[in-house]
């Protein structure tokens, strides 16, 4: 596989490219932790040690390591074969049982380990600071023993003809031994898969023949053992390091300073991060692989790639924890548009939206609320949303999904998809955020958001006002704003019908 040149990406159709996505099994074989993060906030020190004192408010737990791989292959809609080891114990239990909730998208092969502690890592984090304090870690370092080696190789062998594309991802834990990575490379090329490699190994020679590894800036440096400050000392080692592993290429990730690829017989290939604020890191290596992966099945050139995975980076990073990236969040973020800026307002996954609210209410915020189908963005709904918007410091909008818009306005509407509806409505200024929601009314989500003022048209009398008994029974406000006359989506809809049938005539 070769890199085609910048032009590639441009002229790659990643729209047409990420529906493929759904179609690709990607095998993967790795490190499996459980990642335990607790949040609480601190705000005195101990009397009994001079250290930080975390007032526990809650705890997740996700499946880490090279799981949160398999995670990502599954949360971007492809099917993912993950091949781990795991000991028998409590961490063992919980994340099979977490795979199980994952709905099909990962299918699990976990081998049993005698002995071995299946890793845990355990984080303590201030959630105000969003500051990671101490990891308390559980785990077996040591190789995976001769039988644990042959139940792995054999799971991985009897699923790669099925798989597009492998990732082994190595956290040296044991699980991939020199012997595991050699087979698995070797089968996979004999059936012509790419494999991607995130390594972790100091002896990167195990790992001779992979199609793309992807050290980060610090593992590079380690690995070639030279400097690796600027954009040219990192492309320099990375052409070392593929030449060393004879790699088809070499992706290094260089956190905020974004990425670069090196291609034998190309230029390097040097790409920014994007500007994001940035949450929590944990993870974001993982989502990497996993996207160049996906995008290596369906037969993308890597410089193509390499922006898709940049673009996941930076959805996940924005997220606390070990987090995913969804395919409607990486197309939403890498397809091109009027404006990035906007894209960032319209959420997805209702965690982001609680933690984009918790934001606000810690620093005191207003915020406001208002809802439709803004199906024709027309002179009456910019009055109302800046009305709104006056009323509040934040403003959150509530938009019907298609099927709800039907259910609403009958057949033959939404005109415009709820995917085009908020992206216009994500360009207003007076707008913070838009959430789709498909229910019938946004009751739901007023009742998620908590707002401290609902804004709706004078057509309504405030009786009427869906989740009014909810902002009155909290203390907030009601607003009802007058209509622009003569302004409305289903009066534009029905003047252009006889314009429309005149032309057809």
């Amino acid at each position: 596989m070769a890199l085609r040149g910048s032009a590639a990406t441009a002229m790659f159709d990643f729209e047409e490219a990420l529906k493929l996505v759904a179609k690709q099994t990607v095998l993967c074989v790795g490190d499996l932790m459980l990642d335990d993060f607790v949040y609480g906030e601190v705000s005195r020190i101990s009397p009994e040690a001079p250290t930080p004192v975390l007032a526990v408010a809650r705890s997740e737990i996700e499946i880490g390591g090279a799981g949160n791989v398999a995670r990502n292959i599954g949360a971007l809609g492809a099917h993912c074969i993950f091949v781990g080891l795991i000991g028998k114990d409590d961490a063992a239990r919980t994340l099979s049982d977490a795979f199980a909730k994952l709905n099909g998208s990962v299918s699990p092969h976990l081998v049993i380990e005698a002995g071995r502690h299946t890793t845990r890592k355990v984080r303590f984090v201030s959630e105000h600071h969003s500051a990671h304090l101490v990891r308390a870690d559980w785990e077996t370092a040591r190789p995976a023993s001769a039988t644990s080696e042959a139940a792995v190789i054999a799971h991985a062998e009897a699923a790669l003809p099925q798989c597009g594309a492998v990732v082994l991802s190595d956290y040296a834990k044991g699980v991939l031994t020199p012997h595991v990575i050699r087979a698995i490379i070797d089968r996979a090329r004999q059936l012509g898969k790419p494999v991607v490699v995130d390594p972790k190994s100091h002896d990167y020679s195990i790992y001779r023949g992979t199609t793309l590894i992807t050290p980060n800036r610090q593992e590079l440096g380690v690995a070639v053992h030279r400097p690796v400050s600027t954009e040219a000392e990192v492309a320099k080692a990375a052409a070392e390091l593929g030449r060393m592993v004879g790699s088809d290429a070499v992706l290094v990730t260089r956190s905020e300073q974004g990425m670069t690829l090196h291609v034998e017989g190309h230029p390097p290939l040097h790409i920014p991060a994007y500007p994001v604020k940035v949450r929590d890191v944990s993870g974001a290596g993982d989502t990497v692989a996993a996207v160049m992966a996906v995008l290596l099945a369906i037969k993308a050139p890597f410089d193509a790639a390499m922006r898709a995975a940049n673009a996941a980076a930076a959805v996940v990073v924005g997220k606390r924890g070990t987090a995913t990236v969804s395919l409607t969040e990486l197309r939403h973020r890498i397809l091109p548009s009027a404006s990035l800026a906007p894209e960032d307002k319209i959420v997805f996954d209702w965690a982001m939206l609680d933690e984009r609210l918790e934001e606000w209410r810690r620093h005191g915020l207003r915020i406001g609320f208002t809802n439709g189908c803004f199906d024709l963005l027309h002179r009456g709904h910019v009055k109302l949303l800046a009305e709104a918007r006056a009323a509040c410091d934040r403003l959150v909008v509530g938009l019907n999904s298609d099927g709800s818009t039907t259910r609403l306005k009958g057949r033959g509407r939404p005109i415009n998809p709820a995917e085009g509806r908020a992206e216009v409505l994500a360009a207003l200024e007076a707008i913070d955020l838009v959430v789709v929601f498909d229910e019938d009314t946004p009751l739901e989500l007023i009742k998620r958001v908590r707002p401290a003022v609902l804004v709706k048209g004078a057509d309504y009398t405030r009786e009427e006002v869906v989740g009014r008994e909810v902002v009155e029974k909290a203390g907030g406000d009601v607003v009802l704003v007058d209509l622009v006359p003569g302004h409305s989506t289903t009066a534009i809809v029905e003047r252009a019908r006889p314009v429309k049938q005149a032309v057809e005539d």
